[in-house]
């Protein structure tokens, strides 16, 4: 059974970065084993027994999946994950979420989405895989506001993100133990330049 939280987030005291490879790793599977029954039933598509996922986490951190964390008093509240393409039928990077239950409507998904994206890119990605559970309607509408296509598939929702689609947020990579008050404005402020930025330039264009 899932561990009892008694948890109680305090605003604005987290912060977003990636997870070293091995030695941090123990810190995704204390996470999926705090997420609820809900919680992983939408992430691992019905599977919920601890031991699959002490397996899974082992298998994360063997394999070169990338564990992008949203971080809060030392522990893993939040995870992206980015997993290598060598590992997917397609041959395409896939990522995937998980977001506790205590950190809900706090914006966390959408800076761990910002981020893996950056660190996808980096890598010199050009697609992503995303799948979500059926039911998980946050994530999906999650996925759809960063461009994914969702379509449901033995059980789950799939869909693709172009990355070259996406804006060029490159400072996105620069959150770092930040905290998430301070990267919801760094987020905010960059979004606007770019709104400068793009009217400025089709002004020009028109003119």
């Amino acid at each position: 059974m899932p561990q009892i939280d008694t948890f109680r987030p305090r605003q604005g005291f987290g912060y977003v970065r990636t997870l070293s490879q091995h030695e941090e790793l123990p810190l995704l599977r204390d996470h999926l084993l705090r997420l609820d029954a809900d919680s992983r039933h939408d992430r691992f598509n019905g599977f919920l027994d601890d031991g699959f996922i002490e397996r899974y986490a082992a298998k994360c951190a063997a394999d070169g999946t990338t564990i992008v964390a949203y971080m809060e008093n030392g522990m893993v509240r939040g995870a992206a994950e980015l997993h290598p393409p060598e590992h997917s039928e397609d041959r395409l990077p896939e990522i995937a979420f998980s977001v506790e239950a205590c950190m809900r409507r706090r914006g966390v998904g959408s800076l761990l989405f910002e981020r893996v994206i950056a660190e996808a890119r980096w890598r010199g990605y050009r697609r992503l895989r995303v799948t979500t559970g059926a039911e998980n309607h946050a994530m999906r509408a999650l996925a759809a506001k960063f461009g994914a296509n969702l379509v449901f598939e033995r059980g789950e929702s799939t869909g693709t993100i172009d990355l070259t689609q996406q804006p060029q947020n490159e400072m996105t990579k620069l959150v770092i133990d930040m905290p998430l008050a301070a990267a919801r404005v760094f987020f905010q402020l960059n979004r606007i330049c770019w709104k400068i930025v793009s009217r400025m330039y089709g002004a020009k264009r028109a003119a």
